[in-house]
């Protein structure tokens, strides 16, 4: 280790050897007489900044879903309070893992504190030590934040920011006690890029970068690859209607990928390009502006965003009034339906080609096989194919393979995971889509006006000849505004940007308009410009005993990381010149914060309330405007940014409507906005936050008018993606939580289940007694064991034969389960046990749909009532003693668990950005989510209602609007069972009635009874939306007697006429007619209902309920597999990784129990059926012990803690594959759903912890993200 010496690994308690990383000296070298005090609010001077911070030794596992180590890290030293995923996410992403020389030494650069001499290796020591062991990887977080905050602090001082040396040495323990401590974080290409030069003298191969000289403002091209380092994360790139000149199109896809290869993100407005058809001056028409974004599609998604993500982050925008607009709107509809077609067609050809060959290798006799007027079977398979729409030369290209000897074929079959070869094969999915909407538009879709389209060249001749541009077309405003609705219905793009509002806020119009942003909206400006950003942890600003936000800390952490972020600028190198020459000029910022949604629900205030709107507001005016007033204080030493004099008069109007939001004036006070913004509602808001927020406002327009502002920009609010797990923020940007149980990674893998955080805080803030607070989390979270069960517990299973032993190995998983039935498998139950003591055979232990429980003769309501106790509900709703009027405290983004109804409405999301969106420079990065059945008219609201609220952007998500999403919430089976409608009542098919009876009549034999007790199954499937459960009965040998069909509405006539249909069947079995006449007669039947079907493993489509009713039992009986859609081959379950045992609680104690008998278990079940939800509700509480609850201990702040995050070890117990052998692929995303996440597998691990995040997602396990933070 180059930097730390440190002691022996181990989870004891570590003090960094401080010396080792900085000599402290106090030798003063500052010639400026600058006034940039740094105070102290964390650190003391001459202390370790890590004084008051543990650290320990561990490791860091990423795993595929089946088990097998992606990557793994030992001997990692992280701060002890870290989580798991913070952990994770330092030492798989952070960690430079190569080229760390084992041996450094100072450069003795001249006027500089010897603490912050850049370092270069030590060549002498380096020759002396082995080849291999030369160079290594950082494996010590603090070896990451002194590279960062010695770095900043470095350029800092060598550009005169600070007035003493003790101020850069301030400025350094600060920073590097505010990364130890998880209360800011830049973003991830500083973490990525910054210090690598300083801190351990890497150089590399010069990619084309430029960077400003600080002394004269010259840019040049850089020499290197880490001199100056690339901090930026956020750029927006123009582009110019010519094909191969710097600055056109093929230049930026070059430009592109150098961004995206060091992990960052850009977006471009093309509107600049022609439309297709646009006549070209030479002659001949234009390719169009769509075929141009398809090539940059494809080149973006080749390019791994820092080399980790699936695709690149990338934005593209186009204006209202771009004669292509109705192609680009419509564009990712269109790609969509490929995929469906790719993905259906390839399994309808596969099964065509596996029964072509099947029905030419069975015939006989083998002269007639390949001739379809004697092979009967091929000309049937023939016939299908033609119906099916299966080109006639690929089958004939089939037959004359199996002539020639062939008896199969490589033919893929696609499916609609995003990150399969169909959505690989299409366009428009690498990128975010925008449209940018003027004021003019939103007025002529209100009054149902007419909207014109332009060509691009007839545009620039208008404004050269100074006139008004002839339209090329014109459209009406509402139809293309429905166009853009049912598009983000369909397929979640394009969002909005509303081009007036976003430059009437502009500090910046003499330089040109506002015109596109970057991947995830936030940033906001010229083209050609770069941001970095930064977020504050928001939630490590708060007296915990208080929950009051401590202010002078949080000015104090926006003043320091505002410095930051400038000097990032001047530090920086930039993929062209004109990004370079532009960010230096402008010096545009990007600081945030995160956690907000967390501040809320800690301290007991709805989401969706006036107050925490009001909070909001102030917050956000807080970090905006000391932010300005540094801005402004650095402007008084340095010199304002060299835009400022031209744009000083807009600059000036922009801050004092700011501040105007802060006082919330009256509407005629503004100046030149045609929305009014919301601003802070005095009445209420805390007074301490609105006098804060107000005198804030006061000081940064006070100084500003005086010194002007070193930079044009300064705020955003991110979706702290990576970054923010790397806090260990519960929620991101203004997003509120996701869940109310979540599953907390273990160092050794796996998970386990803890209550969110917030919820014991918050339920004390607002009254609640300890015994209430113990019985609420244990609703939520389950008591995690057998004892005290209903039903289901260790005096029943004893009774069923189930050992001590096993027993034990139970009660080890019951604590991370998220359902009862998952712990009873043949993996922890074992497969002695389950043969030898339960008489399971392996077709039973293989099948995953097979229930262990109810073959121990468990109800579904015995299962439900146990798994309530056991594992919890997941939601608050119903919960004993929380009252009604504190429900919305706890609303989450989605619903919560399996009873959960209640979720945040889109209008509270889109109030909550209106609140911050006056006080931030850019914009807003968030995602509106709307359920699965919200129609269009409110994607139209939605849209309206950010317009009207004055945001600047807005993208919508609703609930399986992409088909990558593989199972949305309203398609569980209890939903399904809720919205099913009523059947019609005339839908039987007359010809297949008629066939039915000529079979009936052919086949006259003797009866063969039934045996009294028979053997069988039972299918449940849905077909078109309609259940229909098939029973089957069967003779001594296994032979077909009898089927029972019935469906699920009592009374309807179709029901009724299934039952005879049923009865008729099973007497012509009886009667000895073969099976396979049935099948030949009914198969490929048509009639309503008919669609899609679920819940059956192998029939994916079916034609009619009879069609699908033979289908099934031509497979299960007759073996002919070649009726199902889904081979056999292809039903191996999908395995992902199920939680790993947990560590005891800690400190538990007993303080009563009892076990509920069987009559008790039955009587409460009884009443639950009976009295309904809320006496269900009352009677599980009443089981609860009536003091202190189980697992739940205090912790030393006084606060409820459940699961000690100290206690992170795992314990013996099944192999992680093994665990999830058993599982299928509709289960675990139905699982990661009812858990809150998103029901995505993460590309990068494979693990469906995937969450929504600002305009993308985040996997909640490794940190990848789709964004650029």
């Amino acid at each position: 280790m180059p930097v730390l010496n440190h002691q022996a690994a181990g989870h004891g308690r570590q003090r960094s050897s401080y010396p080792a990383f900085l000599p402290y000296c106090r030798k003063k070298l500052y010639d400026q007489d600058l006034s940039m005090k740094i105070d102290r609010h964390f650190t003391q001077e001459g202390q370790d900044p890590y004084q008051n911070l543990e650290f320990e030794t561990r490791s860091s596992v990423i795993r595929n879903p089946d088990g097998s180590v992606v990557s793994e890290w030992n001997e990692v030293v992280v701060p002890k309070q870290w989580s798991q995923v913070a952990t994770d996410i330092m030492a798989q992403k952070y960690f430079r893992k190569a080229g760390v020389p084992k041996h450094l030494r100072s450069s003795r650069e001249k006027n500089m504190p010897e603490w912050l001499q850049p370092s270069v290796p030590d060549q002498a020591k380096l020759s002396k030590t082995e080849t291999a062991d030369r160079h290594g990887s950082e494996t010590d977080s603090r070896q990451v934040f002194h590279r960062l905050a010695g770095c900043w602090t470095y350029w800092g001082h060598k550009h005169g920011y600070f007035n003493e040396e003790s101020d850069a040495r301030a400025f350094y323990d600060e920073l590097s006690f505010m990364l130890a401590n998880q209360q800011a974080a830049p973003n991830s290409p500083q973490w990525f890029n910054t210090g690598l030069n300083w801190a351990y003298g890497m150089t590399g191969p010069a990619q084309g970068h430029y960077y400003v000289k600080p002394e004269n403002g010259e840019v040049h091209r850089s020499d290197d690859a880490y001199t100056h380092p690339q901090p930026h994360a956020c750029f927006i790139q123009s582009v110019q209607d010519d094909l191969v000149q710097e600055g056109g199109i093929m230049d930026l896809w070059t430009r592109e990928a150098r961004l995206f290869k060091y992990g960052s993100g850009t977006g471009s407005n093309f509107s600049d390009l022609r439309g297709g058809m646009e006549p070209l001056s030479g002659g001949g028409v234009s390719s169009g502006v769509m075929s141009f974004l398809k090539i940059g599609d494809t080149a973006a998604g080749s390019i791994k965003s820092g080399g980790t993500t699936r695709r690149a982050a990338k934005m593209v925008c186009l204006d209202i009034d771009h004669p292509d607009i109705e192609k680009f709107v419509s564009w990712k509809v269109r790609e969509e339906q490929k995929v469906a077609a790719l993905v259906a067609g390839s399994k309808k050809i596969r099964e065509i080609i596996t029964a072509l060959f099947a029905a030419i290798r069975e015939w006989e006799p083998a002269d007639d096989r390949f001739d379809p007027k004697k092979n009967l079977e091929l000309k049937r398979v023939i016939k299908k194919a033609r119906k099916s729409q299966v080109p006639y030369n690929y089958v004939e290209r089939i037959i004359h393979l199996a002539k020639q000897g062939y008896v199969d074929v490589d033919f893929d079959e696609y499916d609609t995971d995003w990150n399969s070869e169909a959505y690989s094969s299409v366009s428009g999915q690498n990128a975010n889509n925008s449209v940018r909407v003027t004021n003019p538009f939103m007025d002529a879709v209100e009054k149902d006006a007419d909207w014109p389209l332009y060509w691009r060249t007839e545009r620039v001749k208008a404004r050269e000849q100074q006139r008004e541009a002839e339209s090329c077309q014109v459209i009406k405003a509402r139809d293309l505004w429905e166009q853009i609705a049912y598009s983000a219905w369909s397929s979640a793009d394009p969002g909005l940007q509303f081009d007036t509002t976003i430059n009437e806020w502009h500090t910046c119009p003499s330089d040109g308009p506002i015109r596109a942003s970057n991947p995830c909206s936030e940033y906001m400006f010229l083209d050609d410009t770069a941001c970095n950003l930064a977020s504050l942890n928001l939630l490590k600003f708060e007296n915990p005993e208080t929950g009051e936000l401590d202010i002078a800390k949080l000015r104090h952490a926006v003043r320091l990381w505002t410095i930051v972020l400038e000097i990032s600028v001047l530090m920086a190198q930039f993929p062209s010149r004109r990004i370079a020459e532009l960010s230096y000029r402008f010096r545009t910022l990007g600081l945030g914060y995160a956690n907000l949604g967390t501040y809320l629900m800690v301290n007991g205030i709805p989401y969706d309330s006036k107050t925490a709107l009001s909070i909001c507001g102030a917050i956000t005016a807080i970090m905006h405007m000391t932010s300005y007033a540094t801005s402004a204080e650095m402007a008084k030493e340095l010199g304002a940014f060299e835009g400022y004099e031209e744009n000083k008069e807009s600059m000036m109007r922009v801050i004092r409507n700011h501040r105007r939001a802060a006082f919330r004036v009256s509407d005629s006070e503004y100046e030149n906005l045609s929305i009014t913004p919301l601003g802070i509602d005095s009445r209420h808001c805390p007074p301490e936050l609105l006098k804060a927020a107000q005198d804030d406002a006061d000081l940064a327009l006070r100084e500003g008018e005086k010194y002007g502002y070193r930079n044009a920009q300064v705020t955003v609010i991110a979706p702290t993606g990576t970054i923010g797990l790397l806090m260990d923020c519960d929620t991101t940007g203004i997003e509120p939580d996701f869940a109310l149980v979540k599953f907390k990674k273990l160092a050794g893998g796996g998970y386990f289940k803890i209550i969110n955080d917030s919820i014991p805080p918050a339920l004390e803030r607002l009254g609640y007694s300890e015994t209430q607070i113990n019985e609420i989390v244990n609703y939520v979270k389950g008591h995690g064991r057998l004892e005290g069960s209903p039903c289901i517990n260790t005096e029943v299973l004893r009774n069923k034969g189930f050992t001590d032993e096993v027993l034990q190995k139970i009660e080890e998983q019951l604590p991370t389960a998220f359902d009862i039935s998952f712990v009873f498998n043949r993996w922890i139950l074992g497969d002695e046990f389950c043969k030898e003591v339960l008489r399971l055979d392996e077709d039973q232990l293989s099948d995953y749909e097979f229930s262990i429980l109810k073959h121990l003769g468990f109800s579904d309501k015995e299962i439900e009532a146990a798994n309530d106790f056991i594992c919890g509900t997941m939601t608050i709703e119903g919960a004993p003693h929380l009252k009604q009027d504190h429900y919305s405290v706890f609303d989450c983004a989605n619903k919560c668990g399996k009873k959960g109804q209640r979720f945040i409405a889109a209008k509270a999301h889109i109030n909550m950005m209106a609140a911050a969106q006056p006080f931030i420079s850019g914009s807003i990065s968030k995602t509106i989510n709307l359920p699965a059945e919200a129609s269009i008219d409110d994607i139209k609201e939605c849209y309206s209602m950010s317009w009207k609220l004055g945001l600047k952007c807005n993208a919508l998500y609703r609930d399986g609007s992409k088909l990558s999403q593989p199972l949305n919430t309203s398609a569980s089976t209890d939903i399904w069972d809720e919205e099913e409608d009523e059947l019609q009542e005339s839908l039987a098919h007359p010809a297949a009635v008629q066939v039915a009876e000529k079979i009936i009549h052919r086949y006259i034999a003797k009866r063969r009874r039934m045996p009294f007790r028979r053997n069988g199954y039972t299918q449940k499937a849905l077909i078109g939306g309609h259940k229909l459960y098939l029973r089957t009965g069967e003779y001594e040998d296994g032979a077909l007697g009898e089927i029972f069909v019935d469906m699920h509405k009592e009374g309807a006539a179709f029901r009724s006429l299934m039952n005879c249909f049923a009865i008729a069947i099973s007497l012509g079995l009886q009667h000895g007619v073969p099976l396979e006449e049935f099948v030949e007669a009914f198969v490929f039947t048509r009639f309503e209902p008919n669609g899609m079907v679920m819940g059956n493993k192998s029939i994916k489509m079916s034609t009619s309920i009879i069609d699908y009713i033979f289908r099934e039992l031509a497979i299960n009986y007759l073996g002919r597999h070649d009726l199902a859609h889904v081979s056999e081959d292809d039903l191996q379950a999908s395995s992902l990784s199920t939680p790993e045992p947990v560590p005891d609680y800690d400190e538990e104690r007993l303080v009563s129990e009892r076990t509920m008998s069987t009559e008790e278990s039955r009587s409460y079940l009884e009443e639950m059926s009976g009295e309904g939800s809320a006496t269900a509700t009352a009677s599980l509480a009443s089981i609860s012990t009536d003091s202190e609850d189980h697992g739940l201990h205090a912790n030393d702040s006084g606060g409820m803690s459940i699961l000690s995050d100290s206690s992170e070890e795992t314990v013996p117990g099944i192999s992680f594959a093994d665990a999830t052998a058993s599982r299928s692929q509709t289960e675990l995303v139905q699982e990661a759903r009812m858990k809150g996440y998103e029901g995505e597998p993460c590309g990068t691990c494979g693990q469906f912890t995937m969450v929504r995040n600002g305009s993308c997602l985040k996997c909640a396990s490794c940190g990848a993200t789709s964004g650029c933070s």
